[in-house]
């Protein structure tokens, strides 16, 4: 019985914990003057010419109160919009990406690179996967 109930907890754990990734710290090597970009952690599921809505988030530290600005890209046969965007040092932390699948994409995995850029100090970057699959 508490195997079954340490299993439980552990899956419950790691299904709440896996929402989203994080890349390296970008900013001050500071304690609290950098950030980090949140993607999501499970692949983005899209049949061929569908759309989703897909979250990216800055994680600030205590004191890093910069702009910074995204640049997203990735492969021939999905598309982000936009591929631009400027966090300001006073907007929310959530940027809405729509990722679109073309109607003749491959089908398979693609890979979302996002970079985030500030006024000052080191830029940081990561991705997230999106699966193309059939219709």
């Amino acid at each position: 019985m508490k195997t079954a109930i340490t299993i439980v907890m552990a899956l419950v754990l790691a299904t709440v914990s896996g929402c989203s990734s994080s890349s390296e710290k970008g900013g001050s090597v500071a304690k609290g003057e950098g950030f980090k970009i949140a993607v999501p952690t499970l692949t983005t599921e899209l049949k061929q010419g569908e759309t989703q809505n897909v979250t990216l988030s800055l994680e600030r530290g205590a004191y890093f109160k910069q702009n910074v600005r995204f640049l997203i890209k990735t492969a021939k046969g999905i598309s982000v919009d936009p591929t631009k965007v400027m966090v300001k040092a006073s907007d929310k932390p959530d940027v809405q990406l729509r990722v679109t699948a073309a109607q003749n994409a491959a089908l398979g995995e693609y890979s979302v690179s996002v970079r985030g850029i500030p006024k000052t100090g080191e830029s940081t970057s990561t991705s997230f996967t999106v699966k193309v699959v059939s219709p």
